[in-house]
Parts: structure tokens; sequence; C-alpha cells
């Protein structure tokens, strides 16, 4: 049901923006917002209480978002508080950016490394993976101090894997089966 939901919202609020030529800029404030949502559970708290009143709320919004969000985007978050569909906010908004994506042709890369990786290997990165796919790329460089070192790369279905842990693990079939490493 939550999917469904957060599928027909974020369609709604798509085709809206397509219309208006305002895609790209909710997309970014869908970002921004769930960035918001991630980094501030009070503010999820907030809206889903029972005792704060659907006005209390709206009016949160405006003042707390208003410089942050677009007209629209604010309108929508108020027809979602007023339709008791808030608990939805956050994969509302991720499926509006994944539509987003599709529509506009960008592609989601995430970059897991042992360390965070500096800006210039990642602008290396980006555009190498941009230049392979044809495709404008967002890229996200996530920690995993597992990896050891190397890093590991998914976009889509595709996962290319040049990570020390996973050459050891290779290395370790090889060796079970009885062969050469």
């Amino acid at each position: 049901m939550a999917n469904e939901v957060a599928e027909r919202y974020a369609q709604g609020l798509f085709e809206l923006a397509w219309e208006n030529s305002t895609a790209e800029t909710k997309k970014e404030q869908a970002e921004t917002l769930i960035r918001t949502i991630e980094k501030t559970p009070e503010l999820t708290a907030f809206l889903r209480a029972v005792k704060i009143t659907k006005n209390e709320k709206k009016s949160f919004i405006e003042k707390a978002l208003g410089n942050a969000l677009d007209a629209d985007m604010i309108r929508f978050v108020k027809l979602l508080i007023d339709k008791g569909r808030i608990n939805y906010l956050r994969d509302i908004l991720q499926e509006y950016v994944n539509l987003s994506n599709q529509r506009l042709g960008i592609e989601n890369a995430v970059v897991w490394s042992a360390r965070p990786l500096k800006e210039k290997d990642l602008d290396r990165l980006h555009e190498a993976l941009e230049k392979k796919n044809g495709r404008k790329v967002n890229i996200e460089n996530r920690i995993d101090p597992d990896l050891i070192a190397g890093i590991k790369v998914t976009m889509g279905s595709q996962v290319t894997d040049v990570t020390m842990k996973n050459r050891i693990e290779s290395m370790k079939e090889v060796l079970l089966k009885g062969g050469q490493a």
C-alpha cells in the first residue's frame, strides 16, 4: 500500500512539475527535503504527532521551509497533511526523484570505498561514468571500512568491484578449489 500511495502522489507531483517545466528544480528541492528529514528526526515526529493540529503543522511548514521550497512544493506538503498522508512524505519524495531521474536521463551511482575519496578522484570517476554511459550521472561516495582498499561502483544493476576484499575472496575461492591463485 505504501508504494502505491508514494507512486500515485509522486506521479501527480511530477506531472505538475513537468507541465510547468520545473521538474529539475523540484527534484533538487525533493532531495533537499529528503536530506532534511533524514538529518532531523524531530521533523518527522512533529509532522506525525497526533496532538498537533493540521493548521499548526501547515503553519510550521510555511515558516520552516518557505525559503527552501517553492509554492507548489509547500502546497504539496500541506496537501499531504490535509489528506493524512504525511507519513509517506519521504517515500513520495524518493519516488519523485526516481521518476525525475528517469525522465531527465539521469543515472545514480554509488561509489563504495574504505575511506572518503578525494574530490578530484570523485570528479574523474564522475566524468568517466558519464562518458561511458552517455548520460548524466549523480555520484555518491559511501564508506565501508571492510573493503580494505579499492572501490566498488554500483550503477543500476551494474556492479564493478575492484576492492581488496573482493580480490581476497576470489583468491580464497581459488585456493579452496585446489587451484593456484
